[in-house]
């Protein structure tokens, strides 16, 4: 089943001018275990899906939120030349797509 049909908010935005934030949270205990249990979501698959290293991505697991956080340095940074994302907002839509057994 992909992320998105599991989690009821999935999304990105700054964390100032040189970072991305990425939130997944859940609408029940249920949905959020499946997903944590898949062990899908780790600092290895972000780094991999979203070009970075392994070493610059921050991941939690918060529990009593049933939501997963990353954090990751912006490639261009807000506002430079090139960025078309201006406030991060977009970056989250690779993650919908990931498949959890």
């Amino acid at each position: 089943m992909k992320l998105s049909k599991l989690a009821n908010l999935i999304r990105s935005k700054n964390a100032g001018p040189f970072s991305l934030t990425f939130d997944v949270m859940f609408p029940n205990e249920e949905n959020y275990l499946r997903v944590k249990k898949s062990g899908v979501l780790n600092a290895s698959m972000f780094a991999k899906l979203y070009k970075c290293a392994p070493d610059k991505v921050r991941f939690f697991e918060c529990d009593n939120a049933r939501a997963f956080k990353f954090s990751i340095p912006r490639i261009i940074f807000q506002g430079d030349l090139g960025d078309a994302d201006l406030h991060g907002g977009q970056q989250f839509v690779p993650l919908t797509e990931i498949e959890i057994p």
